[in-house]
Formats: structure tokens, sequence, C-alpha cells
């Protein structure tokens, strides 16, 4: 099956890709590397949420800026491969989450984004991953996840 099957199949809709809020590219390729920008959860054009977690953010609200982080990468991946069925596999995220100092939570809300890719790309969806506790991130959101996939040359 494949992974565009497989969104249908999960009934999942991926937005738009993101425009990048500042002097950068959404996404590079170098090689068989596909490097996506840090995506923050806007969803329907505005963003889901701001503030640090957990006293700001729920752990479960973020959880949820997670998940929109995702599908926001796998967006960008779709704008730049023309189909996510190009990706072979998902090599590395990084999850950045603005946390309160003592809360040490941030791989929970990270697993939010690395459970929706293994359900779309199974085996090949398992990466490497870094989740770390940040005092800010861009727009006073609460997570910000940049992704790595190996795509077809």
């Amino acid at each position: 099956m494949s992974y565009e099957s497989r969104i249908q199949e999960l009934g999942i809709t991926l937005p738009d890709a993101p425009s990048p809020v500042a002097a950068y590219v959404p996404s590079k390729r170098v090689g068989n590397l596909l490097y996506v920008s840090g995506q923050i959860p806007i969803a329907g054009g505005s963003l889901m949420a701001k503030g640090r977690v957990p006293d700001q953010v729920s752990e479960e609200e973020a959880r949820s800026c997670a998940r929109q982080c995702a599908l926001n990468g796998l967006a960008v991946a779709r704008a730049a491969l023309g189909s996510l069925d190009r990706i072979r596999s998902v090599v590395r995220v990084g999850c950045f989450v603005a946390s309160e100092p003592g809360f040490g939570g941030q791989p929970k809300v990270a697993n939010e984004a690395s459970e929706l890719l293994v359900s779309i790309f199974g085996d090949a969806g398992r990466h490497a991953r870094a989740a770390v506790g940040s005092v800010a991130l861009p727009l006073n959101v609460p997570v910000e996840i940049e992704f790595l996939f190996e795509v077809d040359v």
C-alpha cells in the first residue's frame, strides 16, 4: 500500500504546506535526504496554542500541537516531492517543547508525532529522535518539530 493511500485509510487530510515565517526555505533536498524546517502548530491559518508546557499549555494540548506539527511537516515533504510515496524512511525527528522549569515530559509530547509517523510509514517511520525542552520558541508556540527523510533519488 502506498503512503498516500495509507493516509486516506487513516482518515488523515494533510493541510496545505505552511509558508515560512522568516528568511528560510520550508525544505532542502541534499542527495537522497530531505530536510524539513521546524514546523509549528498552525492549523487553519492560526496558531493552536501559545505558551509553555505545562503551566500555560496542558501536556495533552501540547501533544495535539505535536501531531499538527507532524502533519505540517508531511505537507511540506509532499509539496517538495510531489508525493509522500517518494519517502523511503523517516530518519530523524527533532522536537522542541517550550517548557516550564522542572517539566520533563518532552518525550511524551514528541511521541504524538512519532506515533503518527509510524502509523503512516510502518517500520520505515521508526526514527532517531531528540525531545528537547526550551525556554521559548518562535511566536511563543509550545512545540516545534523538524524532520529528516530519506527519499528516492
